[in-house]
């Protein structure tokens, strides 16, 4: 019998190529906002109302502001961590906690620095976003035009932006919650630690930073359409109040498209 001779590896087939790992995905970030949410929605009334035990609550969360939760020990069980721990109580599906947990306690402690001695005004406000809130700010601050652009408050959310790690975003929202304080102007909180949350993965983090600079865009198209309609209003002389009011409504600060919950997501291609 003749056996024809054969190259090693001749006929072998190449082995398959590996592919790229699929990116992990984040659950729904809106459990985190949630758990944020229900905790300041619970503590910011009886602080209005000059309930002892929030007064005392609030000035411990003013310690952790600026800070990662394990920086503070004291401050363990409060500032929605059980909120949400209890949200995400057999939820195996719920990946990345410390990431939630570090988002939640990072919104909570600035919102108590933020309410500090307001007692008339909740400063929680899920009306208002980040980007939203200081472009008001600059607004109030006398700038308009071509001086917004070069306003030190732009400058503060563009650094926001741009940090690196939790530590600088915290620190850096730090100073804009104390202007914001100053000028009694409110921040959806609950927003911000979703936010927070997606921007820790690090897929995730190029659509929270254009999720800020397009609240801070839209602000200003909503301020622009508010002049419009003011001036609108002043030239047609009578007009029903009907009418007023939608256009009041058309024109505030924020923008009713986006809504609290929204997710702009997704990462940016090559990241």
């Amino acid at each position: 019998m003749t056996i024809a001779a054969t190259t090693p590896g001749a006929d072998a087939s190449p082995p398959p190529r590996e592919s790229a790992p699929p990116a992990e995905r984040l659950p729904d970030h809106r459990l985190v906002a949630q758990a944020t949410g229900k905790y300041i929605a619970r503590i910011q009334p009886q602080y209005l109302s000059n309930t002892s035990s929030a007064v005392a609550e609030l000035a411990r969360l003013r310690r952790g502001a600026g800070k990662r939760v394990h920086q503070v020990q004291d401050l363990w069980g409060i500032g929605g961590t059980e909120e949400l721990a209890r949200l995400l109580d057999g939820r195996k599906d719920f990946i990345r906690p410390a990431f939630a947990e570090e988002a939640v306690f990072l919104a909570s402690t600035l919102w108590a620095l933020h309410q500090q001695s307001a007692r008339h005004t909740g400063m929680h406000d899920r009306r208002q976003n980040l980007g939203g809130a200081v472009r008001t700010l600059i607004r109030l601050k006398g700038a308009s035009g071509e001086d917004e652009e070069d306003s030190p408050l732009r400058k503060r959310l563009v650094r926001v932006g741009t940090a690196e790690s939790l530590d600088s975003v915290a620190v850096r929202l730090r100073e804009i919650v104390m202007l914001l304080r100053g000028a009694r102007e409110p921040l959806d909180y609950a927003r911000l630690a979703g936010q927070l949350y997606r921007w820790q993965h690090r897929p995730d983090r190029a659509g929270v930073q254009r999720e800020w600079g397009r609240e801070f865009h839209l602000a200003a198209a909503s301020t622009a359409r508010k002049g419009k309609s003011a001036s609108d209003g002043n030239t047609s002389g009578t007009g029903n109040t009907g009418d007023t009011g939608d256009t009041g409504n058309a024109g505030d600060a924020v923008d009713r498209a986006l809504s609290p919950d929204e997710e702009y997501g997704g990462c940016a291609a090559g990241e």
